[in-house]
């Protein structure tokens, strides 16, 4: 499992990374094919098929995806429309037409961010992404060497609080690292990225406590030793509209915090 995890995050990593880099088109791209695979996961969980529901989910991401580059308030008004026309769709209602509309929040805003964050600079993208990999990669070595008391055992019996607390600092040392080149007070940045490791945490816990409620392992397994897009993206998707909110407060992305 874990020489897989490791593969697929080699394959993987690069694309997200040139893609953040060339920015454009090609990331606007990138986000709307991971917006449809979110809204393809979402519905298969919480409706146990894929059906209308899930087709005007993905609709909405894509969309999302195109207009957040140049046209943030019609990617909003896009939110609102599927806020409505989601739900109305979803004629069986198996299992709550709840879940169907926290979907089009947890994936529409998401999409929005990062798509209007790359608009902002390279700089803060990469930060954002390299902190929430960096709190994955310190939490699952952390727990693993050291284990001890377990976080939320009843959501996710395997994350510890050393877990945490790993995320924690690998997260600060990106954010400090960062800083250095960017502003000229490292260390709020590094305390900044170490509070958004815990959102992130957060964010993968609560995605713990979705397939458990629905009795599943993993969203899907498109990708091998991952799961599924929601397993994988699940601490990106909760910081990236956080770090959104923190960058229009400072008018700009990281350039401009000085």
């Amino acid at each position: 499992m874990l020489r897989q995890r490791i593969l697929s995050a080699v394959i993987l990593a690069p694309i997200a990374i040139a893609a953040v880099w060339v920015g454009s088109w090609a990331f606007v791209a990138l986000a709307a094919l991971a917006g449809g695979l979110l809204a393809w996961e979402w519905t298969r969980l919480c409706s146990g098929q894929f059906g209308l529901p899930g087709v005007l989910l993905a609709g909405m991401a894509v969309l999302v995806a195109i207009l957040g580059r140049a046209s943030p308030l019609g990617a909003l008004a896009v939110i609102a429309v599927a806020l409505v026309a989601v739900p109305v769709a979803d004629r069986a209602k198996a299992r709550g037409t709840a879940w169907m509309i926290a979907g089009v929040l947890y994936i529409g805003l998401p999409c929005l961010a990062l798509v209007w964050l790359r608009e902002q600079g390279r700089e803060t993208l990469f930060w954002l992404l390299f902190l929430v990999w960096a709190t994955d990669i310190g939490a699952y070595a952390a727990g693993r060497s050291i284990g001890g008391p377990k976080l939320l055992p009843q959501v996710s019996p395997k994350k510890t609080w050393a877990g945490l607390l790993g995320g924690v600092l690998s997260a600060a040392v990106v954010g400090a690292v960062t800083g250095y080149g960017v502003d000229d007070s490292p260390w709020i940045l590094a305390g900044l990225s170490g509070g958004l490791a815990v959102v992130a945490q957060g964010g993968d816990l609560a995605e713990s406590w979705v397939k458990r409620h629905f009795g599943v392992k993993d969203s899907s397994a498109i990708i091998p030793g991952h799961g599924g897009v929601l397993d994988r993206l699940d601490g990106l998707l909760v910081t990236a509209p956080v770090v959104a909110l923190i960058c229009l407060t400072f008018g700009g992305g990281l350039p401009l915090w000085r």
